[in-house]
């Protein structure tokens, strides 16, 4: 597990197409109860290297009705993004997460995993790539019908504040799926 943590922190497989140095963000144990992820670091977590460490992480925990303590202990939760770097700057926010990360090391690192209770796909990325045949039209329709994806996966909006017109359109979400994730939360981590 060390070893494939060390070999995906010194991953420079798409160095080359980047705007800035890669620099991998990822955190997990063989022990994690519950598994994130998301799309890839922002130029926050970039800076800083520590996963979620941004308002969206800030919702996200939240979201999970988990403090900052229990969110951080790679015990509890491992944080395996579609992408691992920063993917740079687009003309409305950050550029989609780079496509090489995903099958070149998901699959170990899920082998590797042999406690995770729950996985929370977040956002469209995660979605597609985890749901290639049973995700719905839309993101919010598959976030819609999280029920379907239970017990392994449970489906969400990414937690941007980007988001709030979304949150706001969508009031099921608030009423309906947090109370559930947080429920789920709670269960996997008493495991």
């Amino acid at each position: 597990m060390n070893q494939l943590i060390k070999d995906i922190k010194a991953c420079t497989v798409c160095s080359a197409k980047m705007s800035v140095e890669c620099r991998p963000v990822v955190s997990f144990k063989a022990e994690s109860k519950i598994l994130i992820i998301g799309q890839a670091p922002g130029i926050k977590v970039y800076n800083s290297g520590k996963p979620w460490d941004d308002k969206s992480g800030e919702n996200l925990r939240r979201w999970m009705g988990i403090d900052e303590q229990t969110f951080y202990d790679p015990s509890n939760i491992g944080i395996v993004p579609m992408g691992f770097c920063y993917p740079g700057k687009g003309k409305s926010g950050d550029l989609p997460p780079r496509k090489e990360c995903a099958p070149l090391w998901h699959e170990a690192i899920l082998s590797s995993l042999k406690n995770v209770q729950l996985t929370l796909l977040i956002g469209s990325y995660a979605q597609q790539y985890y749901l290639p045949d049973s995700k719905k039209k839309s993101l919010t329709e598959t976030v819609r019908t999280f029920e379907d994806y239970l017990p392994k996966f449970i489906t969400l909006p990414h937690p941007s504040p980007r988001n709030n017109i979304w949150m706001a359109k969508n009031p099921w979400f608030q009423a309906e799926v947090l109370p559930r994730l947080q429920s789920l939360v709670h269960m996997a981590l008493s495991k």
